[in-house]
């Protein structure tokens, strides 16, 4: 550890979070007797494997020595030594939503240098990035992904409205919309908008319209096709579920946990008549959509309402310290960010809903 730069002082700034070095976590987690490694193969046609959760900056002699004294690695070879990192990035509060710079028109910022860590996040801000350089090139209106429209939306949200003192990583917690932004309907919520900017080829859009055909199909007939009751209920009970009462739609029976569309369709020959040859990511939308109605619903009536917050525009330049009432840190981070919707200034970390109220009665004058 004398010898690693993370405890000489060489390397001073905070690191990521969540893949410190191997040396960071037998120094904070003093008290564990083992640590769990994955080996990953670094490609089909090499005998490389990149050692994950051994990430260090200790110096090459020691990495060699501590890499052979895991059971398995007693004759590993070396063929690059780890390391470790530090950057310097700029405040991302100086962005605007479509990652152009608020003091250097046409200067556009993505990935590292907005304090991100990771991949996929400098993968996404590129997009972003790359998208609004080009459309403001052509004259055409900037291009911004919303809180519940994407992950993209929530990540760039946080880091122009809360800036970074670490390095940012995306991740599901972040977003209060899940339910809504689930990797099942990606196609559904993105590629309409892909092939409106031109991402998108006509085959794929194509191919979009007709499963939404198909998901509208689906619903219609698990809403209308009639069962007979005792039909119904003999499917139920071989089911291990109760029987039913009073008729009920096959749509509401997929409330039920154990209760799926193929199932049901083979017990009641008429369904499966009607779904043969639908495709299996048409099923499982209709089955999502109806098992999580309720919980869809809800999450789409609180974007309505937020998206009334963000329909409340705040003058650009506005001067934050007429107003008395508030919080010195909210006044300090409202003129720091500049935000030009009240639903943005109510999402800037040291803002607190009471701040919010304050500029509500204040805008309403």
């Amino acid at each position: 550890f004398d010898e690693s730069p993370m405890f000489t002082g060489r390397i001073k700034s905070v690191g990521p979070r969540y893949c410190p070095s191997v040396e960071d976590k037998i120094n904070r987690f003093k008290d564990k007797t083992r640590h769990q490694i994955f080996v990953e193969p670094e490609g089909w046609n090499t005998v490389e494997g990149y050692v994950n959760g051994f990430s260090t900056s200790l110096p090459e002699e020691v990495q060699f020595k501590a890499i052979r004294l895991i059971p398995g690695f007693e004759k590993a070879k070396l063929f690059r030594p780890g390391y470790a990192i530090e950057y310097d990035y700029f405040p991302p509060t100086q962005l605007k939503f479509t990652l152009e710079t608020k003091l250097v028109e046409n200067l556009y910022f993505a990935g590292q240098i907005n304090g991100t860590t990771g991949y996929e996040e400098a993968g996404a801000q590129g997009l972003i990035a790359g998208i609004n350089a080009h459309r403001k090139v052509h004259g055409d209106k900037e291009f911004i992904l919303r809180r519940n429209d994407a992950y993209i939306g929530v990540l760039i949200d946080d880091i122009i409205n809360k800036g970074v003192d670490e390095p940012y990583r995306m991740f599901t917690s972040r977003a209060e919309f899940r339910t809504l932004l689930r990797q099942d309907n990606a196609d559904l919520r993105l590629t309409k908008i892909g092939y409106e900017l031109g991402l998108a080829k006509k085959d794929r859009y194509d191919s979009l319209l007709e499963k939404e055909r198909n998901i509208e199909k689906l619903n219609q007939i698990l809403n209308d096709l009639i069962v007979p009751m005792k039909d119904l209920n003999e499917f139920l009970v071989e089911n291990g579920e109760k029987e039913l009462k009073e008729r009920k739609k096959l749509s509401n029976l997929l409330l039920r946990p154990g209760i799926t569309i193929n199932k049901m369709a083979q017990a009641i020959p008429s369904l499966g008549e009607k779904i043969e040859g639908l495709d299996s990511s048409v099923i499982q939308q209709v089955e999502i959509q109806n098992k999580y109605e309720s919980y869809i619903k809800k999450e789409n009536e609180m974007v309505i309402k937020m998206s009334q917050m963000e329909n409340l525009i705040i003058p650009d330049n506005f001067n934050y310290d007429k107003v008395h009432a508030l919080n010195t840190e909210a006044r300090i981070r409202l003129m720091e960010v500049q935000p030009k919707t009240m639903g943005q200034a109510s999402r800037i970390r040291g803002v607190n809903p009471s701040d919010i109220q304050i500029l509500m009665i204040y805008m309403g004058r």
